[in-house]
């Protein structure tokens, strides 16, 4: 079984780092995700995705307080008027545009509804 926790990880992690690359793809869920399975699987693999200097902090922001950064949050808000912008102009049916929109409006109320994170990562994304 920990071979599947493991592979579960791997995949999530590539997936979380390819979001990096690819606008509309998130990056942090799958890290979080891939944190999860690599504590069920892999000691070694979890303690160097916890540590990361760049991939550990949302994680521990996330486990910490349930927080995402306002950078996060920034990003996450103008990919998401990106997408939708998009979608408008590719001409999608009304219909799809109204369930899409729907969507994209329920995820950035989860999104900000979050906290911030501690008051250092704030005092971080402020000065980025």
């Amino acid at each position: 079984m920990r071979w599947l926790w493991t592979l579960a990880g791997l995949l999530a992690l590539i997936l979380g780092v390819a979001g990096i690359a690819v606008p509309l793809l998130p990056t942090v869920p799958f890290l979080i995700l891939a944190a999860f399975c690599f504590a069920r699987s892999s000691p070694r693999l979890h303690d160097w995705l916890v540590g990361h200097p760049r991939f550990g902090p949302p994680i521990a922001d996330w486990r910490r307080e349930g927080a995402i950064s306002l950078r996060a949050k920034r990003l996450a808000t103008l990919s998401i008027g990106a997408a939708f912008i998009l979608s408008v102009a590719m001409g999608l049916g009304i219909g799809l545009l109204a369930i899409q929109g729907v969507t994209l409006i329920c995820v950035l109320l989860f999104i900000w509804t979050r906290p911030h994170g501690s008051r250092r990562s704030v005092q971080t994304d402020d000065q980025i």
